[in-house]
């Protein structure tokens, strides 16, 4: 009896802050991240399969060269590169809240949580308007348009294939609805915030467990990028 109440007391971890101790929120927070990870790698990998055994495939350098109010300008890719320059910046606002977080300013919180909304508001309104332009210029699921001089003819000038739509609306699709999800719970945190509840909690854990969530979905953003719009 004396052994197994000994067992029983006995702690495997003595070493200061144990590594195991991680708030349960956090942990499946981690724990979804991660099953979300392997959802967009399947993705992703699934696309660059396809392209890589594709004879040929249409240039991003044509097919992303619109710029909203810019007329007929070839501006390739520089769209997309201010709407990564948005979200990595919302990810900027959002370390800077968890960071008012930590040290338990409300006002901060709040300031630094409405900016990142507004970078990811921004960022959808620009996805918007790109999904708008492709699907004005005939691309869409199951369609692509092929007659002579589209921006879609694959760079050895043949006929391209509905894979690149389907994959490009799909993957961009996918991630443009955790985006909106995003975007979502932060307004709820931000009132939640702005209402005093994690004050009364006495800790604002709320906000790191969702910029976690908000920091994947902008590195899955950068994979996105490197995929349909440098390669």
């Amino acid at each position: 009896m004396a052994n197994a109440a000994a067992a029983a007391n006995t702690k495997w971890w003595g070493g200061g802050k144990s590594p195991f101790n991680l708030e349960y929120g956090k942990l499946m927070m981690w724990y979804f991240l991660m099953s979300d990870a392997f959802t967009f790698g399947a993705f992703l990998i699934s696309y660059g399969t396809v392209r890589m055994s594709s004879n040929s495939w249409p240039d991003p350098n044509h097919v992303f060269n619109s710029f909203p109010f810019a007329g007929h300008a070839n501006l390739p890719l520089v769209f997309v590169s201010l709407m990564t320059f948005i979200l990595i910046v919302s990810s900027v606002t959002m370390v800077l809240a968890v960071h008012e977080g930590h040290h338990g300013n409300k006002k901060g919180v709040v300031k630094w949580m409405l900016w990142t909304i507004l970078g990811g508001i921004a960022f959808l309104s620009c996805q918007a308007w790109e999904w708008t332009h492709l699907y004005h210029q005939g691309a869409w699921w199951g369609r692509i348009p092929v007659e002579a001089g589209t921006p879609f003819a694959n760079i050895d000038g043949t006929i391209p294939s509905t894979n690149f739509s389907n994959f490009f609306f799909t993957i961009t699709g996918f991630h443009g609805f955790h985006v909106f999800s995003g975007v979502v719970i932060n307004i709820i945190v931000t009132i939640m915030a702005w209402r005093g509840v994690f004050e009364r909690r006495g800790h604002y854990l709320m906000i790191e467990k969702i910029g976690l969530y908000w920091h994947f979905v902008d590195l899955v953003w950068v994979f996105v990028f490197l995929f349909f719009y440098l390669v």
